[in-house]
Parts: C-alpha cells; structure tokens; sequence
C-alpha cells in the first residue's frame, strides 16, 4: 500500500514536471510570435511593477539595514568597518537583491495570477475564449510572462538602490560612522560582472514566476477549492524554483566571470 502511494506520487511529479516543461516552452515561443497583446502586457505591467514597488523598497531598505547592522557588528573585530559599504553594496546587487525581489513578487504576483486564472477557468471563460478563436495561451498567458520579465528587472534595481540607502542610513545614523566613505566603498569596489550578474538573475525568475503562476492557473480544477489549491501550489513552486534556479545560476556566472 505505502509502495502505491510513493509510485503514484512520484508519477504525478513526473508527469507535472512534462507539462510544465511544455507549457513553458510553448510560452517562451510566444513571447517571439505575433500577436502580442499589448494592451494586456501594459496593464500587467502596471499591476506587477508599480503595484509591487512599495513592497520590493520597504524590503531592501530593512535588508540593507540589517546587512550593515550584521556586518559592521563581525567587521568591527577586525577593525574592517571601513569595509561595510562593499560588503551590503555587493551582497545586495550580487544576490540578495534578484533573491528578494523574486520571492517577493512571486508572492504577491504569482498567487495573483494562479487564482485569478483559476477563477476564469472554473467558470469556463477559458472554454468560452478558445470557442471564439481566442488562444487563451497568447492572450493570457504571453503577457504575464513578458511584463513579469520587464518589471523584475527594474524592481531590482530598485532593491539594490533601496538596500544600499538602507544599509547607508543604518551606518550613519546607528553604527556612527562616515557616510561618505560607506557610499565611496560601496561605489569604487562594484565591477561590470558583478553589475550582470544581479541583473541576468531577474530574467530568468520573472520567467519563472510568470510561468508558474499561470500554469497552475489554467490546470484548476474542482471548484474553488481548487483555486485556493492552485494559489497555494504556485506560491510554493515558485519561490522553491527561483532558489533552486538561483544557485545554479550563480555557480555558472561564478564560473565564467572567474
């Protein structure tokens, strides 16, 4: 019995993990086919970008503050706090800035996108879109994903500038020390591959939130129970993936920036 459910659990994932492989792929073709709606992708771009910025800023602010708070703490016993802007300014736009804003915006957007396709699928608009000759995949879903892309990599930026403002505010004001030297250490020690790679990670998590949100959207089923399902999985898949993804990421820029 308990040898059934592990075979029939570990065939569902086998199974999700295809289709999801598919729809991703077929997602990633659209996004190069016409037509592109772009009415859709400018309202997408408005819900995912500005409706999250206040969330991404208050984010790096607190995290640069803590990173400068921690740092300066370690740093002080070797006599290195001079060192605090370079290590908040690289550990922000090298990591934790793509990391946080990803999961963030994963949180907000991708449950938004997963329960509100699940709602149309439920209700059979979906059934309805494809009966008038509308391809529900280029309409709904190829704008989500290009508008999650753009946006993330701009939240980004913000959250590195907004990290490196709050690790700056904690230095002076908390820590005691020249603000002039953190913000000149934080800006002579930043090098071109440090700069790519926290701004090639963006693109490829907004193509998984994206894609994650909207594929567990579409495969609801029963009900609306389903869609609080469907919100759940998506959430989970997609911080998970963007980890995952993360790491391998950064083991291959690491390596061809060494």
């Amino acid at each position: 019995m308990a040898i059934d459910r592990i075979e029939r659990t570990a065939k569902e994932i086998v199974l999700t993990v295809q289709e999801y492989s598919l729809f991703a792929l077929r997602a990633f073709q659209n996004l190069y086919r016409p037509p592109i709606y772009w009415p859709e992708f400018l309202i997408q771009c408005d819900i995912i970008g500005v409706g999250s910025l206040s969330i991404v800023m208050l984010s790096g602010i607190s995290t640069g503050g803590v990173l400068a708070l921690q740092s300066a703490s370690t740093l002080s016993a070797f006599g290195a706090t001079a060192v605090t802007g370079q290590f908040v300014s690289l550990t922000m736009i090298r990591e934790l800035g793509p990391v946080l804003t990803g999961v963030m915006v994963s949180g907000r957007n991708a449950s938004s996108m997963a329960s509100e396709l699940g709602s149309m699928v439920v209700t059979e608009q979906i059934d309805a879109m494809r009966a008038l000759g509308v391809d529900p995949s280029r309409k709904l879903v190829t704008p989500r994903i290009f508008a999650s892309i753009a946006m993330l990599f701009f939240l980004t930026i913000v959250a590195d500038a907004s990290g490196i403002l709050g690790g700056g505010a904690v230095t002076v004001f908390m820590n005691h020390q020249n603000g002039t030297q953190y913000f000149s250490m934080a800006w002579e020690h930043l090098r071109y591959p440090d700069i790519i790679q926290g701004l090639v990670k963006p693109l490829f998590f907004g193509y998984i939130l994206g894609s994650i949100g909207c594929f567990y959207g579409l495969r609801t089923t029963g009900g609306t129970q389903g869609v609080g399902r469907s919100t759940i999985q998506a959430v989970v898949t997609a911080s998970v993936l963007i980890i995952f993804v993360d790491f391998l990421i950064t083991q291959l820029l690491l390596a061809m920036f060494s």
